[in-house]
């Protein structure tokens, strides 16, 4: 059977930099960095001060003030995402059309928020004190089930859990399910809220965390030998994903089209990467695979890079590896939304697809923020500093996630 072709014809962006795409990628093109002391708890006794949060965001301007208490923050996030991206992507579900468009949107974690809260009430009240909304507040797929309940979409309804990569997956997993006719549109991506007590705390525990806790605008330094680990950040990123003849007939906008999706396996470590890169390697290849496409004729790659001292190495030697000349002559353009955005964990990879995808439309790679002195083991154009203007035919974005589990999307500027 004959591949179907699949577009993207709406995003929404929420993150530490702006609550909406426009306000994010504006917010890249100045270097503004989304990092601060944390508000959302009280830090005493934490070893990591500041996170990325969101700011002045209103989920009663998406959802009842009844209904939005009974979901976690995460999928506050995604709702609004949501909504945002079905706006500009000019999609209604219809009774014709609700059981061919479908939801797939994971969390890496879900409702840690809602977890501690109800656990607090338990050790306090004992059980009686728990919330009978608690674990529909906090499971994972929730997110998903709410979106599609808000549009009336009847088709496939997934959400994925694979730590950092989740939203990488979900969004190349809806352009599977399109490309095969299990749907003609799909909403996408993936949300986190772990900015929490125990959600900064663990990850500070795992020694994965920067402790610039006294210039946290500058913590996350993807690639620079100063760096000293990821910085937390919170939001969503969704994309509405439509078979290229569903998205004609109506009359829509395509902002891009995806062309190939790769995913692999480290099997080497339950947090560590693989030597040389080698499993985000395969996850490359294999988009690349799939897409038809050789190495040279990517333009830009926005990179998973967090800011920790080994990730940023082992991933730039297996872009290197794959991409060869073109990267190591500077021609292809690598950067790290992350130093801005902090670490969305499971909604990384829908945010920096979507940040991508802007790159594409807007012939601009974003910059690096924070990179001053690169590490000597990293040899590729990360764009320090200030975005670089570049002609972006096909442009790759990476995730990969603990466990070891890897995604990569490919996109191709949109043209008849």
């Amino acid at each position: 059977m004959e591949k179907r072709r699949v577009v993207v014809t709406g995003l929404g962006l929420i993150c530490g930099v702006g609550n909406t795409a426009v306000e994010v990628w504006d917010g890249l093109m100045a270097g503004k960095s989304g990092m601060a002391e944390i508000t959302a708890f009280p830090l005493e006794g934490h070893p990591v001060r500041f996170a990325a949060e969101v700011k002045d965001f209103d989920p009663y301007k998406f959802i009842d003030k009844k209904e939005a208490r009974k979901m976690g923050r995460f999928i506050h996030f995604a709702i609004a995402a949501a909504e945002e991206a079905m706006q500009q992507s000019g999609l209604k579900v219809t009774p014709e059309n609700a059981e061919m468009v479908g939801v797939h949107i994971g969390s890496g974690i879900g409702g840690f928020d809602v977890i501690e809260r109800e656990h607090t009430n338990l050790m306090q009240g004992g059980p009686r004190k728990i919330s009978p909304f608690f674990i529909p507040a906090s499971i994972v797929n929730l997110a998903a089930g709410h979106v599609s309940i808000r549009f009336g979409a009847k088709g496939p309804n997934e959400a994925t859990a694979t730590a950092c990569t989740t939203s990488a997956h979900s969004i190349g997993d809806a352009y599977r399910i399109i490309e095969r006719g299990d749907a003609d549109a799909m909403i996408a991506g993936g949300a986190e809220a772990a900015i929490t007590p125990m959600g900064v705390g663990g990850f500070a525990a795992m020694k994965a965390l920067s402790t610039r806790n006294d210039d946290p605008t500058h913590a996350c330094r993807p690639w620079d030998k100063d760096r000293d680990g990821f910085v937390v950040g919170e939001g969503a990123g969704i994309l509405i994903l439509e078979e290229l003849e569903f998205a004609k007939k109506r009359g829509a906008t395509i902002l891009a089209e995806v062309v190939g999706y790769g995913m692999s396996s480290d099997a080497y470590h339950m947090t560590g990467m693989a030597p040389e890169g080698e499993g985000c390697y395969r996850a490359m290849a294999n988009a690349l695979k799939w897409a038809g496409i050789k190495p040279e004729q990517v333009a830009y790659l926005n990179a998973h890079a967090t800011s920790t001292p080994l990730g940023d190495a082992l991933e730039s030697k297996g872009i290197e590896n794959l991409f060869g000349e073109h990267a190591l002559s500077h021609k292809l353009l690598v950067s790290s939304t992350k130093s801005m955005t902090g670490h969305l964990l499971g909604g990384a990879g829908g945010l920096e697809a979507g940040i991508t995808i802007m790159a594409m439309q807007k012939s601009i790679a974003p910059p690096t923020m924070n990179l001053e002195n690169v590490d000597p083991e990293c040899k590729l154009n990360y764009v320090p500093g200030k975005s670089q203007s570049v002609e972006i035919d096909y442009a790759l974005s990476n995730s990969f996630g603990f466990g070891g589990t890897n995604g990569s999307l490919v996109f191709k500027k949109w043209s008849e």
